[in-house]
């Protein structure tokens, strides 16, 4: 089900070069109002636009997932989220595709996170392997949906991240920007001696100790465009 168009898909043939980051946008982005419909309300949270700038600068694809359980619920509609949604594409550029969950956590989709429909559905969309996506977000679900899809995750934890989510997330920043700087050292496009990131903690395995590289599962809205995966399957809290 298209709502407002079908993104564009990505050609299989430079897949093994390609990479794309998906970001979560509430509480990650932007700053998290509940079930918002309005876009005046829109408020990206400090240094998005930058992060988000050094990304493409790189020539990396920048997507946006996130879950919407309001629409199930009649909090939201479909028409809100997109308008605040665009809203979030004015104020921080351009993402494709964005993807959303509109599902309520007990209708056992396979698109709410921390089920991997909408990483499938990102990296289907791309052209590219589940492993060339990274997904940045602030909860264990963000966390649990990579892993699930076999991408890769980072967790920036906020006032809402529960302790269990950052003590079982692989990778861990301490900010979007120190997020960032893991995306692009994995890319080869930041050189740095091991692992150094500004918050001076010691690296782990390879990886600062508070990073992830995991997504998640929903319906697809992109910057002007939206589509419903229809994968069944459990859902996830969040």
């Amino acid at each position: 089900t298209h709502l407002l168009g079908e993104p564009a898909r990505g050609t299989r043939a430079g897949a093994r070069l390609a990479k794309a980051v998906f970001i979560d946008k509430d509480g990650t982005l932007v700053e998290d109002v509940p079930y918002n419909g309005d876009p005046d309300r829109v408020r990206p949270v400090r240094g998005a636009r930058e992060a988000l700038g050094r990304l493409r600068a790189a020539g990396l694809r920048t997507g946006l997932v996130t879950n919407q359980s309001g629409i199930a619920r009649g909090l939201v509609t479909a028409a809100q989220v997109g308008a605040v949604n665009r809203r979030v594409v004015d104020l921080l550029g351009p993402f494709d595709p964005v993807l959303v969950c509109p599902h309520d956590p007990g209708a056992g989709c396979g698109c709410r996170k921390p089920a991997p429909g909408l990483v499938l559905a990102a990296a289907d969309l791309l052209g590219l392997p589940p492993r060339r996506l990274v997904v940045v977000g602030d909860i264990g679900a963000d966390v649990g949906a990579a892993r699930a899809a076999g991408a890769r995750s980072i967790l920036v934890p906020t006032p809402v991240t529960r302790p269990e989510e950052v003590a079982g997330a692989a990778v861990v920043a301490g900010s979007l920007a120190e997020a960032v700087d893991l995306v692009l050292g994995w890319a080869g496009l930041l050189p740095w001696a091991g692992l150094h990131l500004r918050s001076g903690l010691p690296a782990r395995s390879g990886l600062h100790p508070r990073s992830g590289l995991h997504p998640r599962p929903g319906l697809a809205v992109g910057a002007g465009r939206d589509l419903v995966p229809p994968w069944p399957g459990p859902g996830g809290p969040g």
